[in-house]
């Protein structure tokens, strides 16, 4: 499979009582689908998956897969703490016919590089889809290593990897080393040093609010090769991507940019509490001057 372009990692609206809204699930979809990103991810991070039960999880995969209706390529996120249930999850989007799987480091048990590499390649013989692997380490805390990549070699199944370190010494490694993996940035600061050592796709949250933005600069970077103005975009995005990162706030800002674009989303599941008004005012301000500067760029400004 070929990753090319913006892959979103969707979104899970609430109602104020914290279940599932699946009518704004829909609405979400529709809306990144009409905006014209490239593919779908379904279980990541930004889903807020960790808050979900197995039950959920499976629903929300089958929703995703029926609201696509095969307009986009679908990936499912395995993310769990025990290899049993991770191939759970891989069987069921099997089941349901995900185009691909997103497979990420067991957390808190720091596994070693061996122990990584047959964690994947377990999943990997209950699915036999293609796979690209998420490599974050500031939330799991070890790497996949050399060891992990060297024996995830024996089947052509893992095919990409969401580099999500924010070390330029794994991007490079990654690019001269390992060829063959289809290098996709996990890092939204780093996009610029991604494109120009040849990712070809974006995993980025953002693009669930701001899908122009990071379309953008995909385009001028992977399509155009156009690095001046992929600088210049990247420039106007930097506020937005600080803005994100900081304070642990990540899904409480994805999900409060989704009003902007007419979509409540609601409350992130607890532990986790909304942004405040503070938040909200200065994440607002970020978003109307990159957008600003994004327009004045593409018009040749």
């Amino acid at each position: 499979m070929q990753f090319e372009g913006i892959y979103t990692p969707v979104v899970t609206p609430h109602d104020p009582d914290f279940s599932i809204s699946k009518d704004k699930f829909a609405e979400v979809i529709e809306f990144l689908i009409d905006k014209g990103v490239n593919g779908l991810i379904v279980a990541g991070t930004t889903g807020e998956y960790y808050a979900q039960s197995p039950e959920e999880r499976v629903e929300m995969m089958a929703l995703a897969k029926d609201l696509i209706k095969g307009r986009l390529p679908l990936i499912v996120g395995t993310g769990a703490m025990r290899t049993e249930d991770a191939i759970m999850y891989a069987e069921a989007a099997k089941r349901i016919g995900a185009d691909a799987l997103l497979v990420t480091t067991p957390p808190y048990t720091y596994p070693t590089g061996r122990e990584i590499a047959l964690h994947a390649l377990a999943i990997d013989r209950a699915a036999n889809l293609p796979v690209m692997l998420y490599n974050y380490p500031s939330r799991m805390s070890v790497d996949m290593d050399e060891d992990t990549l060297d024996r995830l070699g024996r089947s052509p199944n893992f095919c990409a990897i969401k580099e999500s370190s924010g070390s330029p010494d794994r991007l490079h490694m990654l690019a001269r080393d390992y060829p063959h993996i289809q290098l996709s940035c996990g890092m939204d600061d780093q996009a610029l040093e991604f494109f120009a050592w040849g990712a070809r796709s974006w995993v980025c949250a953002g693009s669930n609010f701001a899908p122009e933005a990071h379309i953008a600069m995909h385009k001028a970077c992977a399509v155009e090769g156009d690095f001046a103005k992929g600088r210049r975009i990247m420039s106007a995005m930097m506020p937005l991507m600080r803005v994100l990162e900081q304070g642990g706030k990540f899904v409480q800002c994805i999900k409060y940019g989704m009003t902007g674009r007419g979509i409540d989303c609601g409350p992130p599941r607890r532990p986790m509490y909304p942004l405040n008004k503070d938040e909200k005012r200065e994440f607002d301000e970020v978003v109307r001057t990159m957008n600003a500067a994004i327009t004045a760029i593409e018009e040749g400004k």
